[in-house]
């Protein structure tokens, strides 16, 4: 690995408040970042806001604000927000700050006295949203294919920047350096973009229109265009020309970006730097839109959603995890509050949450309230210790080829394992064995243990929990942790004392419109109605049982049916129409009630013989469990 990472975002332009594309971007940056350190990389992380050109000045107009007073006010959201994402940016850079103007200036002048740029005449299609010239090949049905509207037609005399003289060298470098622009979709299509002529860019905006800018250092009658100047925040953070910082992190340089803004950064970023006798940058990393109502998110077409609202809502661990592991970096995602709630309640609640319930249940009641020493080995404990292994190179993997989603999927493979190893192992049932009490106290070590390797593993994507989780196995918050620490097994202490935590992810329980609506009392009544009253003999029929599920898996050709291997005091199988509601693995140990006397019945080819209890929701079906966990399987119900 390196020794050392640079990150940066896109600087975020203040003509609209942040959203959740805003949020995502930052934190895929945060989560590289944290991973980095985790890692004993030296690390710098660099974000900030983009504050000149027409559109700031037009939104500053319509809010009754003059621009640097508008640019103030909704760069300072963004600079606020960070920190209530638990963004941990190690610098926030506006353009408007006098340390960047003399980095524009400077570079600006540079290129100049090389003959790269000119004064020449323009026109063309200008989009005020983008700022940029639009050829007529590129417009959709006239229209800027970003914000749907056409462009002004534009004359201008202005000065050029010699991007065509930069084409082929851009073509090469990218062709010899096939991760320079990554993922490849996105390579290649800045090569197709290529293919065409490169234009020169138009990098001035006469002062007799626009004075929101920076000056040029060769002609006070003119200010730089907007991109010029953004672009080049990434060498004024970390201090270009001279600084330290600039000759330690710039050859490491990685830039995250959304594909929106692929030309500017691949094309135009790229030439400018040649130009200025500047080594390019390591990696442009491109990600896709999050899709609301099936449409970008953009405060033009109306559909914004607001990190704050979110975080707010559910909780910041929930909304970073939901936008680490829902979008595959690169592609676009839809985004939904069902997909949110769907994707938290099923990963977090049902396979984190209850993993470290469970543990800390069982080892603050089968223990003496600390982490026991690992005394008694057995060969089917080496699963833990292989899982390890595997989802140790599988996040390095990851993390080198940009796939936070996978990640986190292989993070959730060693929890299922975690998960499975409590199943079959059934420490409850060694716990009523004095002479199993070593084998006992060796599966809880290694429960916590696991526990404690989960929680660095989740560091760089939910903070917070991780932190918890750390705190009840008793690790000091000032203890220092990082990835050298989970290489090998059995790192956590013996003697540490156990604290008992609130619920880390509680379940999500959503009511639909319609249930959340008066009822009207003849529709209830007529919707529902109590069954006729049995006698007590008749109740008696029915033989309700306690049963561990063992296996699960889902029938072939059915969307919602899954066989289950029950354990009632002898093994049972029962197909349930619970597909829908349940993924196989994560039914596997819950402790359910059965009809166990019901006659057996086929389904799909299989006999069944018995019937789960389940409940019908707004928002489907629930199974009824038991309450902690039975002397024993097959108990009665009564």
């Amino acid at each position: 690995m390196e020794e050392a990472f640079y990150i940066t975002t896109p600087i975020y332009y203040v003509n609209a408040s942040p959203h959740l594309g805003h949020a995502y971007t930052t934190i895929v940056a945060d989560v590289l970042a944290r991973y980095h350190r985790l890692c004993g990389v030296k690390t710098f992380f660099l974000t900030g806001t983009d504050e000149h050109g027409d559109k700031i000045v037009a939104a500053a107009d319509k809010a009754g604000l003059a621009p640097q007073a508008y640019a103030d006010m909704v760069s300072g959201q963004f600079r606020n927000l960070w920190p209530a994402l638990s963004i941990t940016n190690d610098d926030f850079i506006r353009t408007t700050e006098a340390r960047h103007i003399k980095t524009v200036q400077l570079i600006l002048q540079k290129v100049h006295d090389a003959g790269d740029i000119y004064f020449g005449s323009y026109e063309g299609h200008y989009c005020v949203g983008c700022e940029r010239f639009y050829m007529e090949k590129e417009l959709v049905n006239g229209c800027c294919p970003d914000h749907q509207k056409e462009p002004e037609y534009r004359q201008e005399s202005n000065y050029f920047f010699r991007m065509s003289k930069y084409q082929d060298w851009l073509i090469r470098h990218i062709e010899e350096h096939p991760d320079f622009i990554r993922p490849e979709r996105y390579r290649n299509e800045a090569l197709a973009f290529l293919r065409e002529p490169l234009e020169d860019l138009c990098i001035s905006r006469p002062k007799s229109r626009l004075t929101w800018g920076i000056e040029l250092p060769f002609d006070d009658q003119y200010v730089t265009y907007v991109w010029f100047d953004a672009l080049i925040n990434y060498i004024t953070g970390i201090g270009y020309p001279e600084g330290e910082n600039f000759k330690e992190f710039w050859p490491v340089a990685e830039h995250l970006i959304a594909k929106d803004i692929l030309k500017p950064h691949g094309i135009y970023w790229s030439t400018m730097l040649k130009a200025a006798g500047i080594e390019p940058y390591r990696h442009l990393n491109v990600h896709g839109y999050w899709v609301v109502d099936q449409s970008k998110m953009s405060k033009a077409v109306g559909n914004v959603v607001n990190p704050l609202t979110l975080r707010d809502k559910y909780g910041l661990d929930a909304f970073r995890y939901f936008l680490m592991r829902d979008m595959v970096f690169g592609l676009d995602s839809t985004f939904s509050e069902e997909a949110f709630i769907q994707r938290t309640n099923a990963d977090l609640a049902n396979d984190l949450g209850n993993l470290v319930s469970r543990t800390m249940t069982m080892a603050l009641k089968y223990g003496n309230g600390q982490v026991p020493v690992p005394q008694m080995s057995a060969p089917e404990d080496d699963v833990l210790v292989e899982a390890l292994k595997k989802v140790n190179a599988a996040v390095v993997e990851c993390f080198a080829e940009l796939a936070p989603h996978k990640a986190l999927m292989a993070i959730w493979e060693f929890i299922g394992v975690t998960n499975k190893y409590i199943v079959e192992r059934e420490p409850w049932a060694l716990a009523k064995d004095p002479g199993q009490v070593p084998r006992l106290e060796h599966i809880l070590y290694n429960l916590l243990e696991a526990l404690r390797i989960i929680a660095v593993l989740l560091l760089p994507f939910i903070p917070d929990a991780a932190v918890k989780i750390r705190a009840q196995l008793g690790i000091a918050a000032d203890a220092p942790e990082n990835f050298q620490s989970i290489q090998q097994w059995g790192g956590l202490a013996p003697g540490l004392t156990l604290q008992r935590g609130e619920t880390l992810f509680p379940r999500i329980a959503v009511i639909s419109e319609a249930a959340a609506a008066p009822a009207k009392t003849e529709a209830a009544a007529a919707h529902l109605p109590f069954k006729p009253l049995i006698e007590y003999a008749d109740w008696e029929k029915v033989d309700l049982r306690t049963g561990k599920i063992m296996a699960a898996e889902r029938v072939a050709k059915s969307n919602k049916l899954v066989k289950l291997r029950v354990d009632l005091g002898e093994e049972r199988v029962i197909v349930a129409g619970i597909g829908k509601d349940y993924e196989p693995l994560d039914l596997v140990g819950k402790i359910i009630i059965v009809v166990a006397n019901l006659k057996p019945a086929k389904l799909m080819g299989i006999e069944s013989q018995g019937m789960l209890l389940a409940a019908g929701t707004a928002e489907g079906l629930l199974l009824l469990a038991v309450d902690g966990e039975p002397s024993s399987t097959g108990t009665s119900i009564r």
